[in-house]
């Protein structure tokens, strides 16, 4: 018992380190990054122009052909590594300042952020390996092979599912403005706490909305047994833009997403780390 306390202990002093803080803080730079330049492939796609995959890991390969790009990348993938460590210790004792069940569900979602970040460092050290990074062709192999053992289809589609709910789940959060209560807002004067609300909503609610529709199409390549279906965020946002009204939607969404970015660097300066 007293080891897991000395354990817990030392996780909790990690966690609210100094050099850790600055870290993850300027990983939020790093994230916002991306996803200006994720913005502007989106926008690109919209208006039916070629592009990278319309995806993080086509926004990293844009942002290493500029010059300095490669240490941009890297510099990235140190800031993402950072920041999975401070949601994995988050994860492992923090959200203190929630109880019982709630503190529990904090502590999940932690969890989940810690796997997004490593992916994003994962991509980002293979775009300055000069790795192949594109995730929809490694999407497509993957499902495809899942679909041919015994119960594939039902994990695939279950992948799905949890995929459209959690990009459902990000719609609900930008709307309902949850993302507040982690920013510092007595930092914040009333123009910037009103702009951290618009963008945060707006960011928010265009990921989600692109995370569900990606989540219904790998769903749609269980049921159809079509891998093709399942590469990914940018095929997603292709089906979408082929629809009726799709090229405003992925305008949006496209635009949602750069406020993402600049909203990231607003939490470089007022998140709670």
């Amino acid at each position: 018992m007293s080891l897991t306390r000395n354990a817990e202990a030392t996780a909790a002093r990690t966690a609210d380190s100094r050099w850790l803080e600055l870290l993850a803080r300027a990983g939020f730079i790093g994230y916002g990054i991306v996803h200006l330049l994720f913005g502007w492939l989106v926008l690109q796609l919209a208006f039916g122009k070629s592009a990278d995959d319309g995806d993080q890991s086509g926004a990293l390969r844009t942002l290493a052909a500029q010059p300095m790009g490669k240490f941009l990348v890297i510099a990235i993938a140190v800031g993402m590594l950072a920041m999975a460590i401070w949601q994995a210790l988050e994860a492992a004792v923090g959200h203190h300042a929630a109880q019982g069940n709630d503190r529990t569900k904090e502590r999940v979602v932690s969890a989940a952020r810690t796997v997004i970040y490593l992916w994003l460092a994962w991509t980002a050290w293979k775009v300055f390996a000069n790795a192949n990074s594109d995730s929809a062709s490694q999407q497509e192999e993957l499902t495809a092979r899942m679909m041919e053992s015994s119960g594939g289809r039902w994990l695939v589609g279950l992948a799905g599912l949890v995929l459209a709910g959690v990009g459902v789940g990000m719609v609900i959060y930008g709307a309902k403005k949850k993302f507040m209560k982690r920013l510092k807002t007595g930092e914040m004067n009333a123009r910037t706490t009103q702009l951290a609300r618009r963008l945060g909503m707006a960011g928010y609610i265009s990921r989600g909305s692109a995370f569900a529709v990606t989540g219904l199409l790998v769903v749609l390549a269980a049921v159809n047994y079509d891998p093709e279906k399942a590469r990914g965020l940018d095929a997603a946002l292709r089906t979408l833009r082929d629809q009726p009204f799709g090229t405003i939607l992925l305008i949006l969404i496209g635009l949602g997403i750069a406020a993402f970015g600049v909203y990231c660097f607003l939490q470089s300066r007022y998140r709670k780390v």
